[in-house]
Formats: C-alpha cells, structure tokens, sequence
C-alpha cells in the first residue's frame, strides 16, 4: 500500500513538472504597442455580445470551453496550453492585445484573420470573452 502510494505520488509529481515545463518554455506572446494601446470601438451591448457569442462558439469554443476555461474539446489535443479567460493573466491585457492575438495567432492558436475578415466581428468576439470572466 505504501509503495503504491509513493508511486502515485511521484507520478503526480512528475506530472505536474512536465506541466511546469511545458507552460514554462512557452515564449512571452509579445504584442506590438500599436495594438496594446488599440482602443475597442463596439460597444459591448446586447447585440455585440450575440455576435460574439455566435462567432466564439464556431471559431473558439471548441478549444477554450463552452465558459471560456481552457478546457474545449479540443484543448487536451494540443502542444500549448488553451487560454483561460478567467485567470488574471488573461484578465489585465488590454482590448487591443487581445484583438491582436486573435487576428495573428500563434502556434496552436490560429489566425482568424482570413476566418473573421470583419475586424468589427473580432470586436463583438473580444467583447464576449470579456463577458466570459465576469
């Protein structure tokens, strides 16, 4: 039983340091002051938010959750971690950072620069998961 105990607790260990890691050699998303400065010209009323919310669960659902958590069903499929929209990191950047990372992508996150042409659209999408963290 101990053995089994200590075994278990040093893969959850091991685990959770492979996590560290992996989170850990992820480079600095540097945004370009243009963009971090880059006010949101929508509105988040009640019909930005109804675009948003459509437009997020065709393109972003599926792997940052149906709440904006990181967990979609495709999360656990890729290399980086899916943004959560509650945490703090997410929570202190700017409108325009978060336009910018939409629009260019990076790595596992794609470019929705050609998939929402609308730049109004990703407005009414930053909007929504704003909502999401409330």
């Amino acid at each position: 039983m101990k053995n089994s105990f200590g075994f278990s607790l040093l893969f959850l260990l091991g685990a959770c340091l492979l996590l560290a890691f992996s989170v850990l050699d992820q480079e600095p998303w540097v945004v370009p002051e243009k963009y971090q400065n880059l006010d949101n010209p929508i509105t988040a009323d009640d019909e930005s938010m109804d675009i948003g919310k459509s437009l997020y669960n065709k393109h972003c659902k599926s792997c940052h959750g149906k709440e904006g958590l990181g967990d979609g069903s495709k999360a656990e499929q890729l290399d980086t971690p899916s943004g959560d929209f509650t945490d703090d990191y997410f929570t202190l950047q700017t409108d325009g950072s978060i336009y910018y990372k939409t629009v260019k992508g990076r790595d596992d996150m794609p470019s929705f620069e050609k998939k929402i042409p609308d730049s109004e659209d990703i407005w009414h999408v930053v909007n929504y998961i704003r909502s999401l963290a409330e």
